[in-house]
């Protein structure tokens, strides 16, 4: 049977926050697209299964511990405090709906059209979507932008069965508090969702093999966030090899490893958070001659060029940094590049996030990596305990730190602990993207009483003149 093809000048596989923003901002420049999208929403593991409901219930879960910790130091009595979980997980769906059918709207508002099955790739340019349905249709694109995104990574002695053994999917859709929860990985997903656990009640226990939680963060801020979150309460285990595990109807026992001592952890579920993989189902790199990177990821250019002409990739499957952001960013990039507009994209000022409580926020260079290339720096180093917002607020637990050229005074990297730090660090991310400085920091006003002031503070230390220490 011969299929008739449809055409468009952009071809987007995969309907993530790299695939959806890429096929909005094609079609804002005039070009007609197409966005191939299995699942039966827009939005991919982020909106879906990933940045938004974990973000619901992080939200609601630090609600919950502020209101038995700290009301009362407000005169606020609560009688009665208690957790009903089926609502607070029926309030992050409809966080999720409200979010998948806002991407839908803007498909529709942009004229991009919605491909709904499974995208196969075929030389040429060509994509085949095979409906649930089981019906076939066939796209031929001027371009083609790859965004078919990442999944976690699964230990062998750990398959991922979404009621014992969890991924985040699993760990967002719990039905019940567990008694205890290990978290394999003490990165950021996994610091995330067990907070979550831990503030509703159960006992969390962080397995990590590196020799720190949150590996490749600032020196600084690994040590002030391990400090934190073992006062929060969550138990953790560095430099702890997962062994093995007996996984059981009622629970699962980990066995661990640590300086040759062997010991085993008895819980009710275990979160694995090892890291993810690209997603490459649909595309077979050998038959299109797809050039790919150690690590299995598509392998581009500064402009998200593959080495197939007229075939761009984005996101999770081009590795760095798997972030939404990042993956947006370069979705820009790509359609922009495709449009003929002469852009690149700026990895060096992709901000990365940890939504704990305290918030952690890092883009640029760590001083270790500024202190192994030999360059000369300074530190500037500001406490939220000096910052008079945080104090009315009761939030001053952490700081802001920047790492600046000690000649230019160019900011090299930026890296906060604190009460929302994620939304303090734009401005640094701004001001990186201009090659500024601290000074340019320090000279600027910031409103007072508010946070980001620290921001301010930090940069004037860096020139040795803070004020308010």
């Amino acid at each position: 049977m011969t299929l008739q093809t449809q055409t468009a000048d952009v071809l987007v596989l995969g309907g993530g926050p790299g695939g959806y923003v890429a096929s909005i901002r094609a079609a804002q420049l005039g070009l007609s697209v197409t966005c191939v999208e299995a699942d039966n929403t827009l939005g991919g593991t982020c909106v879906n299964v990933g940045c938004i409901p974990s973000k619901a219930l992080l939200h609601s879960s630090e609600q919950y511990e502020w209101l038995r910790l700290h009301a009362a130091e407000h005169g606020i009595k609560v009688d009665g405090l208690g957790i009903d979980l089926a609502t607070m997980m029926a309030r992050k769906i409809d966080v999720v709906a409200s979010n998948t059918k806002g991407v839908e709207f803007l498909f529709r508002k942009n004229k991009v059209t919605w491909a709904r099955g499974f995208g196969t790739l075929k030389p040429g340019n060509l994509i085949e979507v095979r409906a649930n349905d089981g019906s076939i249709t066939s796209w031929q694109g001027k371009s083609v932008i790859i965004a078919t995104g990442s999944v976690p990574v699964q230990l062998p002695f750990l398959k991922f069965d979404e009621r014992r053994v969890l991924s985040n999917v699993g760990a967002l859709s719990l039905t019940d508090v567990p008694m205890h929860l290990v978290v394999v990985g003490g990165g950021v997903i996994g610091l995330e969702l067990g907070s979550v656990w831990r503030r509703l009640g159960a006992k969390v226990t962080v397995v990590e093999f590196a020799p720190t939680i949150l590996p490749g963060n600032d020196d600084d801020v690994v040590k002030d966030a391990d400090r934190i979150f073992r006062k929060q309460g969550l138990e953790i285990l560095v430099g702890t090899n997962v062994t093995g595990a007996d996984v059981r109807i009622d629970g699962v026992t980990i066995h661990v490893e640590k300086g040759g001592v062997t010991s085993s952890i008895e819980a009710d579920c275990v979160l694995v958070s090892v890291g993810r993989k690209p997603v490459l189902s649909g595309i077979d790199a050998t038959a299109l001659g797809l050039a790919l990177g150690a690590r299995g990821e598509i392998v581009v250019d500064d402009q998200q060029r593959t080495n197939l002409p007229d075939v761009f990739a984005i996101g999770d499957v081009v590795g760095g940094k798997l972030l939404a952001h990042k993956a947006e960013e370069e979705g820009v990039v790509a359609a922009e590049v495709i449009a003929g507009k002469p852009v690149h994209m700026h990895q060096r000022t992709v901000p990365g996030i940890v939504y704990t409580w305290p918030e952690i926020a890092t883009v640029g260079l760590t001083e270790s990596e500024v202190k192994a290339s030999g360059r000369a720096y300074r530190i500037g180093k500001f406490p939220f305990s000096a910052n008079g917002r945080a104090r009315t607020m009761g939030e001053t637990q952490g700081f802001v730190k920047v790492v600046v050229d000690k000649e230019t005074d160019e900011i090299l990297g930026a890296h906060m602990i604190g009460p929302n730090v994620a939304d303090l660090m734009a401005e640094v991310v701004l001001a990186m993207e201009y090659r500024g400085s601290a000074e340019d920091i320090g000279i600027t006003v910031h409103s007072h009483p508010t946070l980001s002031e620290t921001v301010k503070e930090a940069a004037l230390a860096a020139l040795g003149r803070a004020i308010h220490i």
